[in-house]
């Protein structure tokens, strides 16, 4: 008998992920996909259940942008069956405890490395497109910071890199300093940024905690072009750098703007390792 997949809300990712899985032989239900109705009591048929990436974006109700219908992550988990496995992305931790309450088996696909580190590169991709059309200079010969050299962070690095960006990447581990140099790159720690924020064209941050606040802010110029890439809260003070003019740009959710295809099917490639590890 085919496994019940159900794929909940979320974007063209999704979509792409429910023609992959169907190709797998699953039988594939997608809700919040369309502007139809959410019949919510058929999740209770679901074997598998897949929450999109973020699975909410307000902390309360399912991230359905497509759907006209606002469904409550707490009346879809209420009728979820306690032997369903359900695949999850961003999950807000309100929404973890009432899965763990009911001893539903939840697994974060989004935590995963093989996704983090694919994800890497549509992300980098999306980064140069919006400067490309938002800088006044070329990325040849710009000055580019790029805060944080964690996945997301090395793989952005290297591609301003290889278009003859003179790149900078902040970091506080000894070890990165040293691949950074590696890479031909300039390294600052990133306690030390403030003194020379002034020097860039083009600012990416990758950490999603307060690093560019207001007085970081004010070290930078006011034609410098800052990419915040983090997730939710971001590493930019907005208020302060709106109220200091800087022009700063919030570019959450990249691989499902700027490559969804491809990031569904990493989506796909990582949740079938994830049936496979968990023989469900």
């Amino acid at each position: 008998m085919k496994r019940s997949v159900f794929i909940l809300g979320g974007d063209l990712r999704q979509e792409t992920l429910k023609t992959l899985l169907e190709k797998e032989n699953f039988d594939v239900t997608a809700l919040g996909l369309s502007e139809g109705k959410f019949p919510l009591d058929k999740i209770k048929k679901a074997d598998i259940l897949i929450f999109p990436i973020p699975a909410s974006s307000d902390g309360e109700t399912l991230n359905a942008p497509i759907s006209k219908v606002k469904v409550a992550l707490s009346d879809i988990i209420g009728r979820i069956d306690k032997n369903c496995l359900v695949l999850g992305a961003k999950m807000p931790k309100n929404a973890e405890k009432m899965l763990n309450d009911r001893g539903i088996m939840y697994i974060d696909y989004f935590s995963r490395e093989e996704l983090i580190i694919k994800n890497a590169i549509p992300t980098a991709e999306g980064v140069l497109e919006i400067a490309l059309s938002e800088m006044p200079i070329t990325i040849f010969g710009s000055r580019v910071l790029v805060i944080g050299y964690g996945r997301v962070g090395k793989v952005i690095a290297e591609k301003f890199g290889l278009l003859g960006a003179e790149v900078t990447v902040s970091a506080r581990k000894c070890g990165d300093f040293a691949w950074i140099e590696e890479k031909g790159q300039k390294a600052v720690h990133t306690e030390k940024l403030s003194d020379v924020l002034s020097e860039f064209d083009l600012i990416i941050n990758t950490v999603p905690a307060r690093i560019l606040d207001e007085n970081a802010l004010k070290k930078v110029k006011n034609e410098t072009l800052i990419l915040d890439v983090a997730s939710k809260p971001g590493g930019v003070d907005f208020e302060a750098a709106k109220k200091l003019g800087k022009n700063v740009i919030w570019a959450l959710s990249l691989p499902g703007k700027t490559a969804p295809i491809t990031s569904g099917k990493i989506i796909k490639e990582t949740i079938m390792n994830i049936l496979s590890e968990t023989e469900v």
